[in-house]
């Protein structure tokens, strides 16, 4: 039986312990409960609405089309997940993150209504979100899918244009083992008579059924819109009707890597098959193309040894990271601080990674789904990798600390895994930076 409910006053600390109460299972895929909810609440949004999916760059992708429309001068919603630091920062109404005060009034919206209808952490926190932007008097909402797609408390929204960014796998415990398993939970955030876009290059099978199936226009990379990097430049094109529209010289993205051009293409093209609604000047697409910020997204930090922040768990975006690692030129040594979650496949990850790195300190991931350091240092040695080459540590804070202390001047230190991973080096840094440290 779960606790009393917190008042709208509460501290948001004794909503987020509360909402962990109700639901036995941390994820339990499936719409009926929210949807139940999301009557009662009456969350029917008044502006378009872009849903974006996949396995990797989604969270890039929506912050490209946030800072396109509101250099455009939209006001946009924006929710995504997991956070970083603070829970507040999944939801930007007019690209501010909103406070705790109103994070509060809306758990306690949702509270009022939800009778006795269990409700996971993810699913709760979703109508929450859903509530703000329905007071917001928005321009344009999108919305990160959790997991999956079909299932997911996200599309309980029906999209305007969904986005689909790429297929790997992960998450096969809920969604398969296989890509085309995945690519049909994917299309699950694809409606009927609705544009979506596909920025898989070889999207599965299933995906493009289902598209056909209930006659979702589907754009896709490669045959319907794509790009070309041209230097400190890169050439966007997308197919109308039977013409192609090319936009030449567009600024590299802020975001560092060659993938995130190809989040930005896919997120140009989500906003393409908007015009008629929200037109975004090209003057305004360079704006948010140089502006956009989002951390731990092969974020490099400023000084030396060089730090580099990601959130790479999987193995498709493990590739991308050490493709990423294979373009900042030479380092003598690259030191990695390592930490995952048990349910991925840490072997995987490890493997992919291997070639660039020089040596590991890992640390146990905490929570309910965390793996040990026992457990990661095993994986690693599926992977070949072993003996000197690993240290365990306490935590992420030791292990960072150690890197920093093993570090050259010209070496970089390169702290990935999962989002709690990247949490813990941020608030490490932060305390080191305070006087008295």
């Amino acid at each position: 039986m779960s606790a009393a409910p917190p008042t709208a006053a509460s501290p948001l600390a004794d909503w987020l312990g509360y909402l962990e109460t109700l639901h036995p299972k941390a994820i339990a895929l499936g719409l009926d409960r929210v949807a139940a909810v999301a009557a009662r609440l009456q969350l029917t949004p008044s502006c378009p609405v872009i849903t974006v999916t996949g396995t990797n760059g989604k969270g890039s992708t929506c912050a490209y089309m946030e800072a396109m429309l509101r250099a455009g001068g939209y006001r946009v919603g924006l929710y995504t997940s997991p956070h970083l630091l603070r829970y507040t920062e999944r939801v930007r109404i007019d690209g501010i993150e909103v406070d705790d005060a109103a994070m509060t009034e809306a758990f306690a919206a949702v509270e009022r209504v939800r009778g006795g209808v269990a409700l996971t952490y993810f699913e709760f926190g979703t109508l929450a979100a859903l509530w703000l932007f329905a007071r917001a008097r928005l321009d344009a909402l999108i919305l990160e899918v959790g997991l999956g797609g079909r299932l997911d408390a996200v599309n309980v929204i029906d999209a305007d244009v969904a986005v689909i960014t790429g297929i790997g796998i992960d998450h096969v415990d809920y969604l398969g083992g296989t890509r085309e398993s995945i690519g049909f939970e994917k299309a699950g955030v694809l409606r009927a008579a609705r544009p979506g876009v596909c920025a898989d290059p070889d999207p599965p099978r299933s995906l493009l059924t289902h598209a056909a199936a209930i006659g979702a226009p589907l754009f896709r990379l490669g045959t319907d819109f794509g790009y070309v990097i041209e230097g400190d430049r890169w050439q966007y094109w997308v197919r109308r009707g039977q013409d192609i529209v090319r936009r030449h010289g567009l600024p590299l993205p802020a975001l560092r890597g060659a993938i995130q051009v190809r989040n930005a293409a896919a997120a140009l093209t989500g906003l393409e098959l908007l015009a008629g609604r929200l037109a975004v000047p090209m003057g305004a697409v360079r704006d948010g193309l140089v502006g956009v910020d989002w951390p731990a997204r092969f974020q490099v930090l400023p000084g030396r040894p060089a730090i580099i922040l990601d959130v790479a768990h999987n193995p498709q975006a493990a590739a991308i990271l050490a493709l990423n690692l294979g373009d900042m030129g030479y380092f003598p040594r690259t030191i990695a601080v390592f930490s995952i979650l048990a349910d991925k496949d840490i072997a995987g990850v490890a493997g992919v990674m291997r070639p660039r790195i020089d040596r590991w300190l890992i640390a146990p991931s905490g929570g309910a789904r965390g793996a040990t350091a026992a457990h990661i240092g095993a994986a690693l040695a599926e992977a070949g990798i072993g003996g000197e080459d690993v240290v365990a540590c306490v935590d992420i804070a030791q292990a960072l600390a150690r890197a920093r202390d093993e570090a050259g001047e010209a070496d970089r230190i390169v702290v990935f895994g999962s989002f709690v991973t990247v949490a813990a080096a941020l608030l490490a840094l932060e305390r080191t930076r305070r006087p008295g440290h």
